[in-house]
């Protein structure tokens, strides 16, 4: 797994209407070493219009305040990017992209070339859904099914999404205290896809069935998905790191 794309959602960067400060330095530290370790890491984050938020408190309920909060928030959560690389020497880029790029061969391509020469000065790429024009992301999508199409189109060995949750369960472990944690999935069916998204954060837009739909994207295409804690990542740092599947859930067509 020498390119992995890394994809944190809002919940995990947010709490109580601020920048989860500590969450998001550990993402950092976790990147960090995964570079020495020799992997090459896209960073997709969600976040923006939590950030936005902490700036400028305005009423999230319509699709306008939003895109506002994600104008506002976007630089300001590059900014503590950067400033939390920078203490590894670590440099960080932001590529704001939208589904119209991928569409495109030739905005892909551009998109990729510049991907391509950053991972090659070891530059982080940041990227996420171009908030302030993509409507539909900011009411659905949360950047689950972006990130499998950067894993996908720029060419990565796997899609990593860290989320509230700490994987996939064969019933819902917030109703059912019997709830089994599924560690392969290799065949995802139309109820599991089709399902109501449920997010669990006021600032967050997807839920387990975005993800689901990322997974079942890479996996019809030779592509694999791992969902784990962003809260906890000793399950992603094992998996990635020491080779280990302790915790989590890995997403991959065996057929």
């Amino acid at each position: 797994m020498r390119r992995i794309v890394l994809k944190v959602g809002s919940h995990v960067l947010s709490e109580e209407g601020s920048i989860a400060l500590d969450r998001l330095r550990a993402l950092v530290d976790l990147i960090a070493e995964l570079q020495n370790a020799g992997r090459q890491v896209i960073l997709v984050s969600s976040g923006a219009v939590a950030a936005g938020y902490t700036q400028l408190p305005l009423d999230r309920s319509g699709v306008a305040e939003k895109q506002a909060l994600a104008a506002i928030g976007q630089p300001y959560l590059l900014k503590i990017y950067q400033t939390k690389f920078a203490h590894y020497g670590i440099l960080s880029a932001q590529l704001l992209l939208s589904a119209d790029d991928f569409d495109s061969r030739k905005r892909t391509a551009h998109a990729r070339n510049a991907v391509e020469k950053l991972l090659e000065h070891r530059v982080v790429p940041i990227v996420n859904e171009n908030d302030v024009v993509a409507t539909e992301e900011l009411v659905f999508g949360d950047n689950d099914r972006l990130s499998a199409h950067v894993a996908h189109y720029f060419a990565a060995d796997i899609l990593v999404i860290l989320s509230d949750i700490d994987g996939l369960y064969d019933r819902d472990p917030h109703r059912h205290r019997g709830a089994t944690l599924r560690k392969v999935v290799t065949r995802l069916d139309s109820e599991e896809l089709e399902a109501e998204s449920t997010p669990h954060n006021r600032f967050a837009t997807g839920g387990i069935v975005t993800k689901l739909q990322a997974a079942d994207f890479l996996m019809k295409r030779g592509g694999r998905m791992f969902l784990a804690s962003g809260f906890d990542l000793s399950d992603v740092r094992a998996f990635l790191l020491e080779g280990e599947h302790r915790g989590g859930t890995l997403f991959v067509n065996e057929t």
